[in-house]
């Protein structure tokens, strides 16, 4: 997976953190930042596939770093960004991508600890992380910085038994929200991406076919994981007078418009 943007923007100095890093569209959004000249600190629970996701960078780029984290557990956010600071002094984009899902069962066999785990990914690590990049980036100089949060599809319409996985799409929005207002007094920036149908490691298995709201299965369309991390770059590049609040990319044909 080798990203060479065309009208490709320098931005050498500048500093992001990826979370999820090690697969799928962290992985994506990583290498395409580190082609542009972004510092990329590589987020995730696996040290072995950020270390894959750091073999893979562009020669010509900047530096990655992996830093094994689980952003459900305080302390290991807290090091996380203890660790970007005392490296680099500053944060200036964080990618809130981390997430999982549960089993697609109905909600009442779910357990416990099977929707804990989801929250405790997608949307306390979030949080999280959000709480960290805030505090780092409204003391540094010059202050302020952008945190960019992986919505979902999923964010604005569920599949079939994805309670959890919906519930905290859902909750991200609001926090996008959130963070946006509070953070305009410390110039610190907020927007969303939701994403449908991006043709990772999970989505592969639509191929052949996808529980649809109707009870039936259906094969759905993906899309080159590309264009995502271009998104991404191009939400990260804006300056901070400027912002994407909500973006959506899609495949163009999922059943997504007019599901009903």
């Amino acid at each position: 997976m080798n990203f060479e943007l065309s009208d490709k923007r320098s931005d050498d100095g500048k500093v992001v953190i990826i979370t999820g890093a090690g697969s799928g569209i962290g992985r994506a959004v990583a290498l395409a930042m580190q082609s542009a000249g972004y510092t990329v600190v590589l987020a995730g629970r696996r040290l072995a596939e950020l270390e894959r996701t750091a073999a893979m960078a562009n020669l010509d780029g900047a530096k990655m770093y992996p830093v094994p984290t689980d952003v459900s557990q305080p302390n290991s956010v807290k090091a996380l960004f203890a660790k970007t600071r005392n490296m680099f002094g500053r944060l200036d984009v964080l990618f809130n991508n981390a997430g999982m899902g549960a089993p697609g069962i109905p909600m009442e066999d779910l357990s416990y600890e099977q929707w804990s785990q989801v929250v405790g990914a997608n949307l306390t690590g979030a949080f999280l992380c959000a709480q960290e990049a805030i505090r780092l980036m409204k003391s540094q100089q010059p202050r302020g910085g952008r945190i960019i949060n992986n919505g979902s599809i999923s964010a604005h319409v569920p599949r079939p038994y994805s309670a959890p996985y919906t519930a905290t799409k859902h909750a991200i929005t609001g926090l996008t929200k959130c963070i946006s207002l509070d953070g305009r007094q410390h110039d610190i920036a907020c927007g969303q991406i939701d994403i449908g149908n991006a043709a990772t490691e999970m989505t592969e298995k639509w191929a052949a076919g996808a529980l649809q709201a109707n009870g039936s299965t259906a094969a759905e369309p993906t899309f080159d994981l590309r264009h995502v991390a271009e998104a991404v770059l191009y939400m990260a590049s804006l300056p901070l007078d400027a912002n994407v609040q909500f973006m959506t990319v899609m495949a163009t044909k999922m059943p997504f418009i007019g599901r009903g």
